[in-house]
């Protein structure tokens, strides 16, 4: 049994160049997902902006009695995107590395930051794997799964097996939409509520007070970074790319701080973008 709790939030490694796509996607050497290690039993994934230009990031977390797959990525096509073959390796390449003796199988949940087409493309992949739930894309489905009752005002948890999550309503972008907790990184996983690029939001009122409910839990609870789901921006203050490049050679790091979040309640109650510029507001 591995401890998850000892120690938490535990250090990881966000010292990665991403693949960025190329001058020619057609000629693009890149492999269609890449997965970096940001940790022993955490993994993050990005589809390559050559496949699709959203390039969404994945994460696979370890539990000690099942998995959870973050998102399914902006593509359905197994031999353009092939996610379950990745992910069904990369989980038997952790199961070689912390064998389960006497334990059963063990379980895969497949899960998402919010609906939207570009985070679920790939969920079919996984119809008919053994020992795999996938999470509706519906606020009900959601909300039914994870016992998050009085929606969107009361946070649920997760249970991996040892290694605890916990689970914000974040309606504003899309109605469905969640942000997930890790206590065992102290990872925030936004979704498409907060990343450095264009933040979309559907229901203003709704999108403010998520931003407030997370703003009150990093009040209480250790964050050591926020991950969104893209990057959209450039290094440059202000400059982000056009929806649909597929070469972005001067991206900003991926992740954010609690700080961001502070400075997107500041944006929303101003009707501004981010007075620093590494994510701008388009609301409406």
């Amino acid at each position: 049994m591995i401890d998850y709790l000892h120690g938490a939030p535990v250090s990881g490694s966000l010292d990665v160049d991403w693949h960025h796509g190329g001058p020619s996607p057609k000629h693009n050497s890149a492999p269609e997902i890449q997965v970096h290690a940001y940790s022993e039993h955490t993994l993050i994934l990005r589809q390559n902006k050559s496949v699709h230009f959203e390039a969404p990031f994945l994460f696979l977390l370890f539990g000690n009695d099942r998995a959870l797959l973050l998102d399914t990525g902006a593509s359905a096509d197994p031999a353009h995107f092939p996610l379950r073959a990745t992910v069904d390796a990369l989980i038997s390449q952790w199961l070689l590395r912390n064998p389960r003796e006497g334990r059963g199988g063990y379980g895969l949940l497949v899960a998402h930051t919010h609906g939207h087409g570009d985070h679920v493309a790939g969920d079919a992949q996984f119809t008919g794997r053994p020992l795999t739930t996938v999470v509706g894309k519906d606020q009900g489905s959601v909300a039914t799964l994870f016992g998050l009752t009085d929606w969107p005002h009361r946070k649920g948890e997760l249970d991996l097996g040892g290694r605890i999550l916990d689970l914000i309503p974040g309606p504003g972008h899309q109605s469905a939409a969640v942000v997930f907790h890790d206590r065992h990184t102290g990872l925030l996983l936004t979704g498409d509520s907060l990343y450095p690029g264009r933040i979309y939001v559907a229901d203003e009122a709704a999108f403010t007070a998520t931003v407030e409910r997370l703003l009150a839990f990093c009040e209480e609870h250790p964050v050591t970074h926020v991950l969104g789901c893209h990057i959209e921006m450039t290094s440059t203050p202000h400059e982000d790319y056009p929806r649909g490049t597929t070469y972005q050679p001067d991206e900003p790091p991926l992740q954010l701080t609690a700080g961001h979040l502070r400075r997107l309640r500041q944006a929303l109650a101003e009707g501004t973008d981010d007075p620093q510029g590494e994510f701008l507001v388009v609301t409406g």
